[in-house]
């Protein structure tokens, strides 16, 4: 039988609260890089514009997950001018 879930880290995380936090970063992480290459911006126009240093961005554009928190990642969208968004829905 073939387990299906709704995302690849409920698949590698057995704490449900694990997974939510990592499906958030990639999320995250993922605006952050499609703004940088839709604005064609350099590692280093990238880190001056959201206030981190150029090889945090380019740990973010290879995809180092471990590396970023929440915090930081909607720090580093805001200072891009893009709105973090939260909608909280109950469990079933």
């Amino acid at each position: 039988m073939n387990k299906k879930y709704k995302n690849v880290f409920n698949a590698l995380e057995k704490d449900p609260a694990v997974a939510k936090n990592l499906f958030i970063r990639s999320r995250l992480m993922i605006e952050i890089r499609e703004y940088i290459q839709k604005n064609k911006l350099t590692q280093k126009e990238a880190s001056i514009k959201t206030g981190v240093t150029q090889p945090r961005i380019s740990d973010l554009m290879r995809g180092k997950i471990d590396l970023f928190t929440i915090d930081t990642l909607v720090s580093m969208l805001e200072k891009l001018g893009i709105d973090v968004d939260v909608t909280l829905t109950r469990a079933a």
